[in-house]
């Protein structure tokens, strides 16, 4: 039992992996930022597109969301990285993570925007434009917020998602969390920094499950 503990809870091998895993938690809050922000702008850009009422610009958008939320995120992630140079387009690692999960990411995004657009009574629209707001000024200051509200749990539950889809970028050797940990592990030959990755994770990403849980009550009542 003993040598179980010391194998995956040594508080010794922890601590001096502690810079390492700093390190590679800064890269994953970079690739967080950049991952989410741009994954929420696109998916807004694609729910749009999506309920346009041209067709040339509606049936791209939905081909769009279908295809990338089909395709596995480590597939894409692989294909970008080690695909893409075959076409003479060569990525960084973190170039690579934030498109491949840009293209994931907006399509998921998209579908929770638009269910968020399409809950939001015409009658809405209509009295904002009566009242003399252009169609941008509706979307803008109308429309989207009451949308947002309404599907704000699955906008973060999508978005704890995409925080935890971050540890693929380990594959293309991008030095954030759980690469850092993993090296760790091959210099110390112990589990431990892996287990204080994934505690990270947890004190990370637990009070927001437990914030969308008090969301989805709340509304439900």
């Amino acid at each position: 039992m003993d040598d179980v503990i010391q194998q995956f809870f040594n508080v010794e091998v922890m601590w001096r992996a502690a810079p390492l895993l700093a390190q590679g938690l800064w890269m994953t809050a970079q690739l967080c930022v950049a991952v989410v922000g741009l994954g929420l702008v696109g998916g807004l850009f694609v729910a749009l597109a999506s309920l346009s009422a041209h067709r040339w610009v509606r049936l791209p958008a939905l081909v769009y969301v279908d295809v990338f939320r089909a395709l596995p995120p480590l597939v894409l992630l692989v294909f970008v990285y080690s695909g893409l140079p075959f076409a003479g387009v060569e990525l960084s690692p973190f170039a690579a993570v934030v498109l491949a999960f840009l293209l994931n990411n907006s399509s998921y995004y998209g579908e929770v925007y638009r269910a968020g657009l399409l809950s939001v009574p015409a009658g809405q629209r209509e009295a904002a434009r009566a009242t003399g707001l252009s169609e941008t000024q509706t979307l803008a200051f109308v429309v989207l917020p009451q949308a947002v509200r309404n599907v704000l749990p699955d906008l973060l539950s999508n978005t704890i998602e995409v925080v935890k889809l971050t540890s693929l970028a380990s594959v293309v050797s991008l030095a954030e969390l759980l690469y850092a940990a993993n090296m760790a592990r091959s210099i110390t030959y112990n589990a431990s920094p892996l287990v204080a990755a994934a505690l990270i994770y947890l004190v990370l990403l637990w009070p927001l499950v437990r914030l969308v849980s008090r969301y989805q009550r709340r509304l439900a009542i």
